[in-house]
């Protein structure tokens, strides 16, 4: 198996519990917030559902630098556009696999702002990365459903509110 097949491989297996928990995201909660310093909701599950469009810009750039491209997040504000928002950002990471090669991964890609670097490495780390992020963001979703008291279903197996105890 090629390193890009395998990168499809976690995008197609990860995407399924993204979706799960973007799907149970209430229209009711968007702008709730756990803490003064946590994102909201929409903030939080826009960010999880936009991550793969990371994939084509890393393997298509050589950079991004948050000094001259500042952030400006699409404005989601129900769980039907999130998943459509969501599907569409798959669909763009997928497109871009299809076409990359596994000599493509080699090359470095540099996270920065300005003249401060924050990530200097090769395309394959910064997709990792990328998924890192989403499960990372993903997993605080789930916190912030908790919170709410929303069942949240199960990543790796069940969850607590998938099994009685």
């Amino acid at each position: 198996m090629t390193q890009i097949q395998l990168i499809q491989q976690e995008l197609e297996n990860e995407s399924l519990t993204t979706r799960k928990m973007l799907s149970i995201v209430p229209d009711d909660k968007y702008d709730w917030k756990p803490h003064p310093k946590s994102m909201t909701i929409r903030q939080l599950a826009t960010h999880i559902a936009e991550l793969p469009t990371w994939i084509p810009m890393i393997l298509n750039t050589s950079e991004l630098d948050f000094a001259n491209n500042p952030y400006a997040p699409m404005v989601i504000n129900d769980t039907k556009a999130l998943l459509e928002y969501f599907e569409k950002s798959l669909q763009e990471a997928r497109n871009a696999l299809v076409e990359a090669k596994d000599a493509d991964l080699e090359a470095k890609w540099v996270l920065r702002n300005g003249d401060q670097i924050y990530s200097d490495d090769p395309k394959r780390v910064m997709i990792r990365i990328t998924s890192s992020q989403i499960i990372h963001h993903r997993a605080q979703l789930g916190v912030f459903l908790r919170l709410l008291d929303i069942p949240i279903p199960g990543s790796y197996g069940p969850s607590a509110d998938d099994v009685s105890f």
